[in-house]
């Protein structure tokens, strides 16, 4: 007799296409469930499994309590999520503040947080830092609660995650330095690199419009790394071995989260080892007093109840760097006259 049954069933919380491969790889892992398909457009998992003779409903509990801590929740019904305009009235000004220091660091020279028609060390160390706090690197959270889980029989767990951090840092330093030396290797046209610029400015366009959860429809438009390398990626986690927190902490180059990969976007651009491997650098370096955080047991700023707040906040300021960088990346090719001359 075939006891195998399919359910659907709408997942509250999902935002990114770090949250499909979370909750498609959380809900696989269970042994009754054969199989677990992950819908970023409608916010959706089907599963399919031996559930006895449970409800749907019972079902549903059963499997938030498994999605739960990484800030999942899923119902039989769809989730209606009111647009909190009134957040936006905090959210403005502290843009319009960063903004407003953004400019004021510029023109005193202090601190060059962007330069003309480049992305500075500055620039990827702050992006960094928003990456690290937003839904878009839920799947490395995941990978840090995964991996605490599975050494927690040891007696101390704070080897594994000293380890994880020092592969994460050290990885996207070399690895960005690689994507350096193939744009070099490939000796990109002036016309390439900005096109690619452009691309960088686009992406975070899409990723500060996504930070708003104002527009849902934007959220199709968000580029994703294959799913069968950030599957593999993510597996990692999943093998208990010494050196194993070294190799997820490079693993998280390759996951899908839209800020790395504007990042590795322009590191491509750059055409060297050096400069190319810094940016990675300040990069993993702005996400790591989160994830440090994080893998010690601090709360996720996300699960916050000011959390639509930051997340608008971070929206607008991604925003700014985004619209900055593609008139920049104009200027440059000289289809507008410069904009910005700090």
């Amino acid at each position: 007799m075939n006891t195998q049954k399919t359910y659907t069933f709408h997942v509250h919380g999902m935002h990114c296409n770090s949250c499909v491969l979370l909750t498609e790889s959380e809900l696989a892992e269970l042994p009754y469930i054969t199989s677990a398909k992950s819908s970023l457009q409608n916010r959706t998992v089907v599963v399919e499994g031996d559930f006895g003779e449970q409800t749907a409903e019972e079902i549903a509990q059963t499997l938030t309590n498994v999605l739960q801590p990484h800030g999942y929740t899923l119902s039989i019904e769809a989730e209606q999520k009111e647009k909190n305009l009134s957040e936006f009235m905090v959210a403005v000004p502290i843009a319009i503040g960063f903004a407003a220091l953004f400019l004021l660091l510029q023109k005193s020279g202090i601190v060059h947080l962007s330069g003309f028609g480049e992305v500075t060390y500055g620039t990827a160390f702050v992006i960094g830092i928003i990456a690290s706090l937003s839904s878009c690197m839920a799947v490395v959270g995941g990978l840090v609660l995964s991996m605490s889980a599975t050494f927690a029989k040891e007696s101390s767990t704070a080897r594994p995650q000293i380890l994880f951090h020092i592969g994460r840092i050290v990885s996207f330093f070399v690895l960005g330095g690689v994507v350096g030396l193939l744009g070099k290797a490939f000796a990109l046209s002036a016309t390439v690199t900005f096109i690619l610029g452009l691309i960088v400015g686009l992406v975070m366009l899409i990723l500060g419009i996504n930070l708003l959860d104002v527009f849902h429809w934007s959220k199709r438009l968000q580029p994703g790394m294959p799913k069968i390398l950030s599957k593999h990626a993510f597996n990692v986690s999943k093998i208990n071995g010494a050196v194993t927190p070294l190799l997820v902490g490079v693993a998280t180059f390759f996951l899908p989260c839209g800020f790395t990969q504007s990042m590795q976007i322009y590191t491509l651009s750059t055409g060297s080892f050096l400069k190319g491997g810094l940016t990675m650098l300040a990069f993993a370096l702005g996400t790591f007093p989160v994830l440090a955080a994080l893998s010690f047991g601090s709360s996720n700023i996300a699960k916050s109840a000011k959390s639509g707040i930051f997340f608008k906040s971070a929206g607008l300021v991604v925003i700014l760097f985004a619209v900055f960088n593609i008139i920049n990346a104009l200027a440059v090719a000289g289809i507008i006259p410069p904009v910005f001359n700090f």
